[in-house]
């Protein structure tokens, strides 16, 4: 596979006229971020600050360099992506879990994240990396489809939660489990149609469709962080030009600022840039607008992000990958191109 320079895609442009009016703020500052979890890496592709040792850190990291263009094997980055990915690799469990003993927090997060990040990187790699990829992977994916299946009380039932074993779920911990299968099925993975029915009504149930917020574990709690979550579970399953989405999007234009004073404000950027892309139109163009006018000003002189709760890899990593959605590198970032007829 021939290596892919940051940014576009060879032959692909844009014509999003707010991408544009960014764009070379944008591609400085996501190199200078690249750049900088570079540094930062340690030779066995783990970080030192917080949560640095955990496969989900890990694979933020390696879906960034990912996100921007760089692939395994190839270019200025393939040692920091192969380094990720071999963390990864090495660490799955006896139960299919992939987590390190030593990460110090996880579990199910840090899991969903990780598959999510072998699947991306499927048919990218080396032969080696690829036959290990095919003996993990499909466990990983499995795991997470037991955790579903676990028994719930019915306002948990088709969701997740920290543990593979647990009784109840929260819409978090939920969006990442949907995107790692989201991901699997579009690789070929033999996940069920039910599994996901399963998953979009326990979104649902977290959604006030008069105000178009989502929330934690209620359709209220964080919702200036989780509605970009809820939205792009929706936009992904086939719900997208409904009520919902369109109510949902409105929300987050309306409280994009209230996001900014919480302490998971890059998470809740990084859901809101995604679900916002996908559901295109006014609503992509004002949130990038805003988004990319706000962060670009906050990203620190060694190319960092860092709000001071989840450390630098975290920040870092999911600004480069809410800043680089338009690129569309991963399949995770693909959508309907009619999209932009929405007005």
């Amino acid at each position: 596979m021939l290596f892919v320079a940051p940014g576009l895609a060879d032959g692909q442009s844009l014509s999003n006229a707010v991408f544009q009016k960014h764009r070379e703020g944008v591609e400085r500052a996501v190199d200078r971020a690249l750049a900088f979890l570079a540094e930062t890496q340690g030779p066995d592709g783990t970080y030192r600050d917080s949560y640095g040792r955990s496969v989900g850190i890990v694979s933020l990291v390696g879906m960034a360099y990912l996100s921007a263009g760089h692939t395994p094997g190839h270019g200025p980055y393939a040692d920091n992506i192969e380094r990720c990915l071999d963390y990864v690799l090495a660490g799955q469990q006896p139960n299919g879990l992939l987590d390190r003993k030593d990460s110090g927090h996880g579990l199910m997060y840090a899991h969903n994240i990780a598959t999510l990040f072998l699947s991306e990187c499927s048919g990218m790699v080396s032969p080696e990396q690829q036959e290990a990829i095919d003996r993990v992977l499909p466990r990983a994916t499995q795991l997470i489809l037991s955790a579903q299946a676990i028994p719930k009380k019915e306002n948990h039932r088709g969701g997740w939660r920290y543990k593979p074993t647990s009784t109840d779920s929260d819409l978090s911990c939920s969006g990442w489990a949907l995107m790692a299968l989201r991901s699997a099925k579009l690789n070929g993975a033999p996940v069920p149609d039910e599994a996901i029915a399963l998953a979009v009504e326990y979104v649902f149930r977290n959604h006030d469709k008069e105000q178009g917020r989502f929330g934690y574990t209620d359709p209220w709690g964080n919702s200036e962080t989780l509605t970009g979550c809820g939205l792009l579970c929706l936009e992904l399953t086939g719900y997208h030009g409904t009520e919902s989405t369109f109510r949902a999007g409105d929300y987050i234009l309306e409280s994009r600022e209230e996001m900014l004073k919480s302490a998971h404000e890059f998470y809740g950027n990084y859901y809101n840039a995604q679900a916002m892309f996908q559901l295109g139109g006014r609503y992509w163009e004002e949130y990038a607008d805003w988004m990319y006018g706000h962060y670009i000003s906050q990203q620190q002189t060694n190319g960092a992000w860092s709000n001071g709760r989840n450390g630098s890899t975290y920040g870092t990593s999911m600004m480069v990958l809410s800043f680089t959605v338009p690129y569309r590198q991963l399949p995770i970032y693909q959508r309907d191109e009619t999209v932009d007829e929405i007005e």
